[in-house]
C-alpha cells in the first residue's frame, strides 16, 4: 500500500471515530435529561466520562512510543465498541440507570483518550510516508474532523427523536468498531520511518519517560501557553455543548432536533472554514489568524442564547463562529507537531493535547453550577466573557511570538 494509503486510511477512520463521538456528546447528556431533568446530574456524568479520558491520554504517551500510535488506535477502539454498546444493550432489557452509566462512561473515556491520542501521533507519519507537507495533513484531518462532527451532530439530532438517546448511541459503537477495522487494515504497521540509532539502548521505566515528555513540555513556552489557552477554552465549550445549549433546547421545548442543528450547523461551515485554511496552508499569518478565530467564536456565540435571540440569529452566529473555527485546528496541530522531536512524538503530544483537555471534565459541572448559581441567561453570558477575555492571552504573554517559528523543519526534512 502506498504512504497515501495509509493517509487515506487515518482520514477515513478519524471520520467514522468523530462522527460517533459527536452523536454521543449529544446523546449522553440528552439521556440523563431526560431521566433526571437535572443539569447538575448531567454535568457530572460528563464529568465521570471526562476525565478518565484526560489521564488515560495524559498517562498514555509512552504507550504510544513503546507499542505504536496504530496499535492502541485499533485496540482502544475496538473494545470503546464493548463499552458504548453495553449503553443502549441495557437500555433494551430496561436495565439502564443513571448510577449505572457512571462507570460505563468511565470506561468509554479510559479507552478512547489514548485511542484518539494515538490517531493524532500517526499524522508525522503518515505525512512522511504520503511525502506531503505537515500543514496539508492537518488540514484536511482538521476538514475531515469538522465534516465528521456534521455528520454526526445531524445524525444525533434526528436518532435521539427517532429512538431515544440510549439507542442512538448504538451508532457510536458501530462507528468505533469501523474506525478501528479501517486502522487494522489500511495503516501499514510500523511507528517510525527514521532509522532507530544502532547502538543499543538504556533500558528505561515507564515513569522516565513520561517524566522526559513532561520536561519537554515545560520547557517550550508555546506548547504551555497553547495548552493553557486551550485548556481554559475547552472547559467553556464543555459547558456550553454538554449543559448550556441542551438545557436551553430542553427549557425552549425545542427538542432534540434543534439541539442537532445548532451543532450541525457551526460544525457545517467549521468544514468551509478548514478548506479555506487547508487551501492556504503555509502562507497564513498564524498567530494573528489564531487570535482573530478565536475572538470570533467567543462572546457572540454565548451572547445570542443569553439574550433568547431567534433560532434565525443564532443559526447565522453560530454559522460565521464556525466558519472561524475551522482556522484552529491545522494551525494548533501543525505547531504543535513541528515542535516535538519524533523519538517524543506519542508522550508529548498526548501530554499536551490532555493538558489542553484537563479542564474539561469540569465543563459540566461548571455549566450546572453556573445554571443553578445564576440562572440560564445569565451563565451563558458570564461563560462568554470568560472566553472572550482567553482571547486576548496571545497578546499578553510574549511567549506566544515564537508560534510561528518552525524549529524542527529542517532536522526533519534531512530525516526524510
Amino acid at each position: 500500500m502506498s504512504g497515501r494509503g495509509d493517509f487515506f486510511a487515518l482520514v477515513v477512520a478519524q471520520t467514522f471515530s468523530i462522527s460517533g463521538t459527536r452523536l454521543s456528546v449529544i446523546a449522553i447528556p440528552w439521556l440523563v435529561l431526560s431521566i433526571t431533568g437535572d443539569p447538575v446530574l448531567t454535568g457530572l456524568v460528563v464529568f465521570a466520562e471526562m476525565a478518565p479520558y484526560v489521564l488515560a491520554k495524559a498517562l498514555g504517551g509512552p504507550l504510544i512510543d513503546r507499542v505504536g500510535p496504530r496499535r492502541v488506535s485499533v485496540l482502544g477502539d475496538f473494545f470503546g465498541l464493548f463499552a458504548v454498546g453495553a449503553i443502549p444493550l441495557l437500555a433494551a432489557f430496561d436495565l439502564l440507570s443513571v448510577p449505572l452509566l457512571f462507570p460505563l462512561v468511565a470506561l468509554v473515556g479510559l479507552l478512547q483518550g489514548p485511542a484518539d491520542a494515538a490517531k493524532h501521533a500517526l499524522v508525522p507519519l503518515v505525512a512522511r510516508r504520503g511525502k506531503l507537507p505537515l500543514e496539508r495533513v492537518t488540514g484536511v484531518v482538521g476538514t475531515i474532523e469538522r465534516l465528521a462532527s456534521t455528520v454526526g451532530a445531524g445524525a444525533a439530532g434526528a436518532l435521539v427523536a427517532l429512538v431515544g438517546p440510549a439507542m442512538a448511541l448504538s451508532f457510536n459503537a458501530v462507528t468505533l468498531g469501523f474506525a478501528a477495522a479501517i486502522l487494522l487494515l489500511g495503516v501499514r504497521p510500523g511507528t517510525r520511518e527514521i532509522p532507530e540509532a544502532t547502538e543499543p539502548k538504556p533500558e528505561t521505566s515507564y515513569g522516565s519517560e513520561l517524566k522526559e515528555g513532561f520536561a519537554f513540555l515545560r520547557g517550550d513556552v508555546v506548547l504551555v501557553g497553547i495548552a493553557v489557552m486551550v485548556a481554559v477554552t475547552n472547559l467553556l465549550d464543555q459547558a456550553y455543548a454538554a449543559v448550556l445549549v441542551p438545557v436551553w433546547a430542553q427549557n425552549s421545548g425545542r427538542g432534540a432536533e434543534t439541539l442537532g442543528l445548532v451543532f450541525a450547523v457551526m460544525s457545517g461551515f467549521s468544514v468551509l472554514g478548514a478548506m479555506v485554511a487547508t487551501a492556504l496552508g503555509e502562507k497564513m499569518p498564524r498567530l494573528p489568524v489564531y487570535v482573530g478565530a478565536f475572538m470570533i467564536i467567543s462572546l457572540p456565540r454565548f451572547a445570542v442564547f443569553a439574550f433568547d435571540a431567534p433560532l434565525m440569529g443564532i443559526l447565522a452566529t453560530l454559522a460565521l463562529a464556525g466558519f472561524a473555527s475551522g482556522f484552529l485546528n491545522p494551525i494548533i496541530s501543525a505547531v504543535i507537531l513541528e515542535r516535538i522531536p519524533e523519538k517524543l512524538i506519542g508522550r508529548v503530544s498526548s501530554l499536551v493535547t490532555a493538558s489542553a483537555w484537563a479542564f474539561m471534565p469540569f465543563g459540566g459541572i461548571f455549566g450546572g453550577a453556573l445554571i443553578a448559581g445564576l440562572g440560564l441567561s445569565a451563565a451563558f453570558f458570564v461563560a462568554g466573557v470568560c472566553y472572550l477575555a482567553m482571547t486576548l492571552m496571545p497578546l499578553v504573554f510574549k511567549g506566544f511570538r515564537g508560534f510561528s517559528e518552525r524549529p524542527l523543519e529542517a532536522g526533519r526534512a534531512r530525516a526524510i
